[in-house]
């Protein structure tokens, strides 16, 4: 029976029986029993390396952050979450100097420290009513590696890559869907890091996105 602790691209924490390519967390969010009880315990929502310097950890040990997976950079990203600053430092270092290049073309501006990136993002991660919180563009407007929902399929999450929409599954990119430029969808990805994948950092993908 497999755990509950994969995040999909909505932020949602299912049970399947794929890892995926990253680990990562929010929190203590489980019981003793290993049961999930909360959503999320702290804003900081980390994507880590599934392995980091020979460290072994039992999954959903009590009183210890719960491991979450993650198909991929691309899901994380859409679910709010940011690259940690230990285990995978230079993918910090980028995506920090890519936000800043995002929300301000002035370089010389200071970089935003990881509490500020983690209190913007929770900003945006949740909706007014609680939900996952989305926000309206044109596909035109937005660059490969986010994820959206199309207004007539609000259930299901698709990753914009090379011109197509890539329906996202638990284990990896199904088939190409066919869209127009100019359509309007609601992103998943938060509004600040889509502005930063928009200003050069570019979200580590499942193979599946390139043989669909």
């Amino acid at each position: 029976m497999p755990r509950r602790n994969r995040v999909t691209p909505f932020g949602e924490i299912v049970a399947t029986p794929e890892l995926g390519m990253f680990m990562g967390n929010r929190g203590v969010l489980h019981d003793e029993a290993g049961n999930i009880r909360r959503a999320w315990q702290v804003k900081r929502w980390l994507l880590c390396l599934l392995e980091f310097r020979g460290r072994h950890r039992a999954v959903m040990t009590p009183g210890h952050y719960t491991e979450l997976f993650f198909l991929d950079e691309a899901t994380g990203l859409a679910a709010a979450h940011r690259p940690c600053f230990e285990c995978r430092r230079e993918r910090f270092l980028a995506f920090q100097a890519a936000w800043r290049t995002g929300r301000s073309r002035d370089r010389n501006s200071s970089l935003p420290a990881a509490g500020e990136l983690d209190d913007r993002l929770h900003a945006e991660r949740i909706g007014p009513d609680g939900t996952k919180g989305t926000f309206p563009a044109n596909l035109v407007e937005l660059p490969d590696g986010v994820i959206l929902q199309q207004r007539a399929f609000r259930g299901e999450a698709y990753l914009l890559w090379r011109g197509s929409l890539m329906l996202w599954t638990p284990g990896g990119y199904r088939k190409k869907v066919s869209c127009r430029v100019d359509e309007e969808v609601l992103v998943l990805t938060p509004r600040s890091t889509m502005q930063a994948i928009r200003a050069g950092y570019a979200p580590e993908v499942h193979r599946s996105a390139g043989e669909a």
